[in-house]
Order: structure tokens, then C-alpha cells, then sequence
């Protein structure tokens, strides 16, 4: 058990929209052997489509909108080594619409790598989701991508994130020239010169060409003295890898890249493998700690659905966190304390599934047909344990679904549970609108279009929305939602969790409302805006 654990690495990639994630999950599965040939985001020239992103939305759009896992073997020192890292990739949804998905993956994960775009540096997303990984003690690999394309230099950079984050850059490779003119990395622990050679299309493993530092200066000139001397200067700044300071989410290693040439993903894989921290104990609600030795149990993170169309099945993604687990075991559901068999456990690769027989702390495993499991629950054999629930963010846009087509209610019905379930929105409920037309509320409009799309390609279910005049919402009680309702501006409906929400016109009807009634609760929820 320690050693399958100690040989794991979870993690997940947080960037901005744009930024190059996609890119990058295909260029580290292409690094690790697990496809042939990477994939881009827009195929051209019959070029194949990324594995990571697999809904025909994110074809079309060239954007992340779901979650997937990928678990990859990865021999450190070549495809001969018998010392193999297992790599559990968790891909996380890059637009901010999503940002909700994204907070649930980032439960699941032990380390996060930060990608940011070289010319366009820390962007609102990213900074929104550094500050989870902050909150959740996540520690953070940084890696400036699209080095092949005009940017900033590195040392701007640099000061970029120290000033606006309060993290440390410590660069564990610089550039050896200028952004846009990428041509290799000084690897600033061992002085040498790591040459890369452009491959067609940056479909394949870019060659690299390991120089000492006299031929490097040879071969790259003032390019090299440049890369010497920023290395110089980091040292100087003590911005060198310190790595209790890493794991203290102090500092943070930093590399630079192109995800679209295949150069400096190979350099990434190492970082994970030898800084990265193993899967560790986690703290259930009682506050106690489940170590990694302790007897089986596992978070669900995300719920899917659709993800095969010739199956109707359920997939529940679950984050082992102690014990073995092995397909078939009975555990219990720590929510309802009911048995759940776990006949039919896959690993996944994209939109690929494998029958996983097999699987210990770290791993990320898919549970079918998993009906009465949720996002935030807990599975466990033996000793009761029971993690911290996954909170619901604030949604800040609402519209009434309706089915275009009275004969299509069954479908209509079955789809929005099925949606509700799986946290693609938030479904809300009151006496006065009823169950034919709920009202949907989503972190982004986008959301929306998800729900529309699913809607129609899964169900057959042609939909429309109707927007609705509130911005914001608070959590409220039952002793509150009367004179609530009585408001202008204001509607109460209950979620499919229970809770109560006041969903409120603007920020000035709630300042009014908060001042001429003080005594009603309405509390916000998590990530509500200021």
C-alpha cells in the first residue's frame, strides 16, 4: 500500500480560458505514451480532436465545458524504466461559466499546475481558482505556455505573480530565447542546455538535444549568456527551489513552455513526479483523519452522464482517499448508510473507459450507473467516515425552462433531475410556478446553453428559456421567506437540497431589504460576489 501510494500524483490544471489546458493535457498524455500523435483543439488538415475534450460543445467552441480524468503511466527515466509514476490528470473546465465544476475537481486533487498565457500573464479566472488552491492548501507548479509566440520576458512575469498573488516563482528551467523565438531551456540545477527541435505541426514528441554549457554558448550565443544571466539573478533574489517552502504554498516551481510544439511537457512530467506531493490523510467532518492506510473510502466529485450515447448510464467520478479498492467490493453510501456494489468500475481516458479492477489512494475511479450518488459524497467500508459536503456556488443568472412540446414532459422531467443531479445547474422549486416550468440558476449563462444542448442531443427534448429579473441570491429560513416573499423584487424557492434561496432583483433592493428588515436571514453562499 505505501509503495502504490507513494508511486501516485493527482493534480489538476487551472487556467484561464485560452490559455492552452486542452493543449496541454494532450501534450502530457502524448509525452506519457498514452496516444501516438496529439490532438488540437480545432482539427485542421484531419487532424484529430483533443481526448480531453470529447462533448460536441467543446469541438465546436474550442473550449473546456466539462471535467474528465485521465490516468497516465509514466516512466521517469524513458519507456525502458521499470520505475513508473501513475499520473491522475483531472481536466477542469477553463471558462469562468464553469468555475463551479472546476471548484469540485480541485476537492479531489493533491497539487495544481497554474497555467498562464505568456503575453497576457495572470488572468481573472486564474486568479479566481489560485485562491482556492490557496484556501484548500493545494501546492502550485506554474507554467508559463505559448513561449513559442510573441510575450513578455520572463522576469516581468515573475514580478507579475509575486505582486499580485503573493507567491514566489522559482523558475526551475529559463528560456534560452526571447518569447516567440523559443528554441530550449537552461535546466538551472544542472547548467546544461536542453535543445528542442520543432516536429510537424507539433504533433509528435518534440526531439531534445542535451548540450553542456561550452556548446550551448556555441550553439545559441548571446541567447545563452541572456538565460545565464536571468539564472544569475534568480539566485541572487533566493528564488531558487525550496521544496517545504513549495509544499507550504509559499513558492512555486515554475517552468516555461510551448504546449502546441510538445516543448518543456517532458520537463513538466518530471516536476510532478519528483516535487509533487503523494496522495495524504484527509479530514472528515468530525475532524478526524482518514490516512491513506486507513480502510477504504472515497469523495464523489462529479457526476456524468452522456458521455456514451449508445448507453444511458451514469458515471460517478470518486477520489479514492484511503485503502485498496477492489471491483465488486460493498460499501456503504455514508449519506443514506446504504450498501452500494461496485460491479461495474472503470478508468477513464477521455471519453474511453477500461474495467479497473484495481485501485489505491489518488486514482480516480468511475462508478456506472450510480443513481443515488452525488457530487460531495462519501463512500466507505468498515470504520464510519463521512468528508465535508461540496458547497454550491452562488448563482448569479436565472431563467424558467420550459419543453417546447407538451408530449415531450416525461423526457423534459427526467432530463432536468438527471442535470440537477449532476450539478450541471441548480434547479429551484416554489408552490406558485409549480413543476412544469422550473427555474434553473447557473454561476454563467452558459450554463444555460450546456443544458439546451444536453437537452436536445440525449432526451430529444427541444427547450426554451425565459430569463428572469434577478441578480443574485441568498441563502434564507424558513421564519424568513414569508415577509421575504412579500418583497418587491424578491422570490423564494427552495433547492433541490433543501435549502432555502431569496433570489433578489439587484444589490440596492437587497441593501433596502437588509436595512428595513434586519432581522430576516439572508446569508451568502459560497463565491458570491462583493
Amino acid at each position: 500500500m505505501a509503495r502504490e501510494v507513494a508511486r501516485r500524483r493527482t493534480f489538476a490544471i487551472i487556467s484561464h480560458p485560452d490559455a492552452g489546458k486542452s493543449t496541454m493535457t494532450e501534450a502530457l498524455a502524448l509525452h506519457a505514451r498514452m496516444i501516438s500523435e496529439a490532438g488540437a483543439i480545432h482539427g485542421k488538415a484531419g487532424r484529430r480532436s483533443t481526448v480531453s475534450d470529447w462533448m460536441e460543445m467543446e469541438k465546436a467552441r474550442g473550449i473546456s465545458v466539462s471535467s474528465t480524468a485521465l490516468q497516465l503511466n509514466y516512466r521517469l527515466d524513458g519507456p525502458d524504466s521499470d520505475e513508473i509514476t501513475v499520473i491522475n490528470l483531472v481536466d477542469t473546465p477553463g471558462h469562468a461559466d464553469f468555475s463551479e465544476d472546476t471548484y469540485r475537481v480541485l476537492t479531489a486533487v493533491d497539487a495544481a499546475v497554474m497555467l498562464i498565457d505568456a503575453a497576457k500573464g495572470l488572468e481573472p479566472q486564474t486568479l479566481k481558482l489560485f485562491q482556492v488552491c490557496r484556501h484548500r492548501g493545494i501546492p502550485i507548479i506554474t507554467i508559463v505556455n505559448k513561449w513559442d509566440r510573441p510575450g513578455r520576458t520572463p522576469l516581468e512575469l515573475i514580478d507579475e505573480i509575486s505582486e499580485r498573488i503573493g507567491l514566489t516563482p522559482t523558475p526551475l528551467y529559463v528560456p534560452v530565447g526571447i518569447a516567440g523565438d523559443f528554441k530550449g531551456l537552461l535546466d538551472r540545477t544542472t547548467g546544461n542546455y536542453i535543445r528542442f527541435t520543432r516536429t510537424a505541426g507539433g504533433a509528435t514528441i518534440a526531439p531534445e538535444e542535451l548540450l553542456d554549457a561550452d556548446a550551448a554558448l556555441e550553439k545559441e550565443g548571446d541567447d545563452w549568456i541572456n538565460a545565464v544571466e536571468e539564472s544569475e539573478l534568480l539566485s541572487e533574489m533566493g528564488q531558487d527551489h525550496d521544496q517545504e517552502m513549495f509544499l507550504a504554498g509559499q513558492t512555486s516551481p515554475m517552468i516555461f513552455s510551448s504546449a502546441m510544439l510538445n516543448f518543456g511537457v517532458r520537463q513538466l512530467l518530471q516536476t510532478l513526479v519528483e516535487l509533487a506531493p503523494p496522495p495524504r490523510g484527509r479530514e472528515a467532518i468530525d475532524e478526524t483523519v482518514r490516512e491513506v492506510t486507513d480502510p477504504f473510502s472515497a469523495v464523489v466529485f462529479k457526476v456524468q452522464a452522456g458521455m456514451d450515447s449508445s448507453h444511458r448510464d451514469r458515471l460517478a467520478y470518486m477520489r479514492i482517499v484511503s485503502g485498496e479498492f477492489e471491483r465488486g467490493m460493498v460499501v456503504t453510501h455514508a449519506q443514506t448508510g446504504k450498501p452500494f456494489a461496485t460491479k461495474y468500475a472503470q478508468a477513464m481516458f477521455g471519453q474511453t473507459r477500461a474495467t479497473v479492477d484495481t485501485a489505491y489512494p489518488g486514482d480516480v475511479v468511475g462508478l456506472v450507473n450510480a443513481m443515488a450518488l452525488a457530487p460531495g459524497d462519501t463512500l466507505y467500508v468498515d470504520t464510519k467516515v463521512q468528508y465535508p459536503p461540496i458547497p454550491s456556488f452562488a448563482p448569479e443568472h436565472f431563467s424558467m425552462l420550459r419543453a417546447e412540446s407538451a408530449g415531450k414532459y416525461k423526457q423534459f422531467r427526467k432530463a432536468i433531475d438527471q442535470l440537477d443531479s449532476e450539478g450541471v445547474v441548480q434547479v429551484l422549486r416554489n408552490d406558485i410556478r409549480g413543476d412544469a416550468s422550473p427555474v434553473l440558476a447557473a454561476v454563467g449563462p452558459m450554463q444555460f446553453e450546456v443544458v439546451t444542448a444536453r437537452m436536445k442531443t440525449e432526451f430529444g427534448v427541444d427547450t426554451s428559456f425565459q430569463p428572469l429579473p434577478y441578480t443574485l441570491a441568498r441563502r434564507t429560513d424558513a421564519a424568513s421567506a414569508d415577509e421575504l416573499g412579500r418583497q418587491r423584487g424578491v422570490e423564494v424557492f427552495t433547492r433541490t437540497d433543501g435549502a432555502l434561496l431569496a433570489l433578489v432583483s439587484d444589490k440596492w433592493r437587497l441593501q433596502y431589504i437588509e436595512k428595513e428588515h434586519s432581522d430576516l436571514t439572508l446569508e451568502p453562499l459560497v463565491a458570491t460576489a462583493d
